[in-house]
C-alpha cells in the first residue's frame, strides 16, 4: 500500500528543524516519519481480506516529498519515488507544505482475494479527502474519493455487498432528506385513503425513477449551475402542493403534477447516486435498482407512519378542514424560505445565453427523448389509473372546494 499525506496533518509529529521558518533537516528525519507513519496513518487503516482484519502492517519505507511532486500519478513511479534518495539538506521545505510518502505492506493469503478498506482517517483534518486508488489483477484500475470517515469501503464488491449497500444509502437519503419528506407530507395531508394514496405515489415512483436512471446514463446537464436549479425547483413543487391544499384545489388530477415534481426529485437523488456509483464496482445497473429500491422502501414507511398519525391528529385533536389548511401553511411557509434561499443561489450563477456551449445542446436533445419517453409512461398510466382507479379522489371523499365534507375524518 502506498499512501501519500499532507505534513500539515501530521499534528503529532516532531520534524527535526531549522532556521526561525523552520525547514525539515531531512537527513535526521526518518525517525519522526516513521513514528507519524505508524502513529497517526496505519493505525487508522483497516484492511480486510475478506472478512479476515489484516494485522500488523510492515512500514517499508518513508520519504518526504515536496509540493510539486506528480510522482503519485501511477503506482510504478509513487514505488519509486518512496525509495529513491532523500532530499537533500541544502533544499529549503517548510516542513507545513511538504508530503510525507509512505510504502507499507501486508501479509495475505492470496493476491485474488476481495479486499475491503475502513480508513479512519477523518480527524487529520476539519474537512479530510481521501482518494483511493485500487488496482485490480487485471491492471484496471478503481478510484474512490470520498471525505471523512466514509465505514467499509469494498475495493471490488460481490454484487449482494453492492446492492445491500445501495438499498441501504436509498433508504437512507429518503429519511435524511428534509425536502423530499415535506414534499410527501404534502401529499398525505388530504388524501389518506389507499385508493387516493395509489395513484399519487406510484406517479412519483415512476417518475423519479425514469430521471434516477437517465442521470445514471448521464442524461444529467454538466452546468454547475443544474444543481441549484433542481433544488430551487424541489423547494417550488413543496410550495406548490402547500397552495394546491391550502386553497382545497380539485385534487382528481393530482396524479399527473405529481409525476411533474416526481422528476425534478429524481434529479435531486441522482446527486447523491452519482457521487456514490464508485462503490458499486462492476454492478452498476443492481447498485442502480438497488438505490431505487432504497428510496421506495423508506418512502412506503414514511407512507405508513405519517397517514395514521394524520389520520389521528384530524380524529382527536384539529379539525380536518383547518388541520389540512394549517398543516399545509406550515410546511409551505418552511419551504417557502428555502425556494427563496436557493433562488438566490442559482441566479448567482452566470445564466446568460454565451454561457450555454455545445454540451448544452447536446443536453437538450437527450431531455427531448427523456420528456417522450416520460409523456409515454404518463399516458399508459393515465389508462391504468382509468380504469382501475376511475374516480380515485371522489373514492377518498375530496371534492374541489372547501367548506364541504370532502375529506375522510
Amino acid at each position: 500500500m502506498l499512501m501519500r499525506v499532507p505534513m500539515d496533518a501530521l499534528v503529532e509529529a516532531q520534524f527535526p528543524l531549522r532556521g526561525e521558518i523552520g525547514y525539515v533537516i531531512f537527513s535526521q528525519a526518518v525517525g519522526a516519519m516513521e513514528s507519524a507513519a505508524n502513529s497517526e496513518i496505519l493505525q487508522g487503516i483497516q484492511l480486510f481480506e475478506g472478512d479476515r482484519l489484516l494485522q500488523s502492517p510492515a512500514l517499508e519505507a518513508v520519504r518526504i516529498a515536496f509540493p510539486s511532486d506528480r510522482s503519485f500519478v501511477n503506482y510504478d513511479t509513487a514505488l519509486s519515488n518512496v525509495y529513491s534518495a532523500p532530499i537533500p539538506d541544502s533544499q529549503d521545505l517548510y516542513y507545513r507544505q511538504g508530503f510525507l510518502d509512505i510504502h507499507a505492506t501486508y501479509v495475505i493469503e492470496s493476491s485474488e482475494s476481495r479486499f475491503s478498506i475502513d480508513a479512519r482517517l477523518g480527524g487529520l483534518g476539519l474537512e479530510t479527502t481521501t482518494v483511493l486508488r485500487y488496482i485490480l489483477q487485471d491492471g484496471s484500475e478503481r478510484t474512490f474519493s470520498f471525505i471523512g470517515n466514509p465505514g467499509l469501503v469494498y475495493m471490488d464488491p460481490r454484487w449482494y455487498q453492492a446492492v445491500f449497500n445501495f438499498i441501504v444509502l436509498g433508504f437512507d437519503h429518503i429519511l435524511e432528506g428534509t425536502d423530499h419528506l415535506l414534499f410527501l407530507f404534502c401529499l398525505l395531508i388530504p388524501l389518506r385513503k389507499i385508493s387516493a394514496l395509489i395513484p399519487v405515489i406510484t406517479s412519483f415512483t415512476v417518475a423519479h425513477s425514469l430521471t434516477l436512471i437517465a442521470s445514471a446514463l448521464g442524461w444529467v446537464p454538466s452546468a454547475i449551475w443544474f444543481p441549484s436549479l433542481i433544488e430551487t425547483l424541489i423547494a417550488l413543487s413543496i410550495v406548490y402542493m402547500a397552495c394546491e391544499n391550502m386553497m382545497g384545489v380539485k385534487q382528481r388530477h393530482r396524479w399527473v403534477v405529481t409525476f411533474a415534481f416526481g422528476l425534478v426529485h429524481g434529479f435531486g437523488f441522482s446527486f447523491l447516486l452519482t457521487e456514490s456509483m464508485q462503490f458499486a464496482g462492476s454492478h452498476l445497473v443492481m447498485s442502480l435498482l438497488a438505490f431505487n429500491a432504497g428510496v421506495e422502501l423508506g418512502q412506503v414507511l414514511v407512507v405508513l407512519v405519517a397517514v395514521p398519525i394524520v389520520h389521528l391528529l384530524f380524529r382527536f385533536a384539529l379539525p380536518e378542514k383547518a388541520g389540512v389548511i394549517l398543516l399545509s401553511a406550515i410546511v409551505g411557509h418552511w419551504a417557502w424560505h428555502w425556494m427563496q434561499e436557493r433562488w438566490l443561489n442559482l441566479v448567482a450563477y452566470d445564466l446568460s445565453l454565451s454561457s450555454f456551449g455545445a454540451d448544452f445542446l447536446t443536453g437538450l436533445m437527450q431531455w427531448s427523448a427523456l420528456l417522450l419517453l416520460a409523456a409515454a409512461v404518463l399516458w399508459g398510466m393515465n389508462a391504468v389509473f382509468s380504469k382501475y382507479f376511475l374516480s380515485p379522489v371522489e373514492e377518498a371523499g375530496v371534492t374541489s372546494r372547501p367548506g364541504k365534507p370532502d375529506m375522510e375524518g
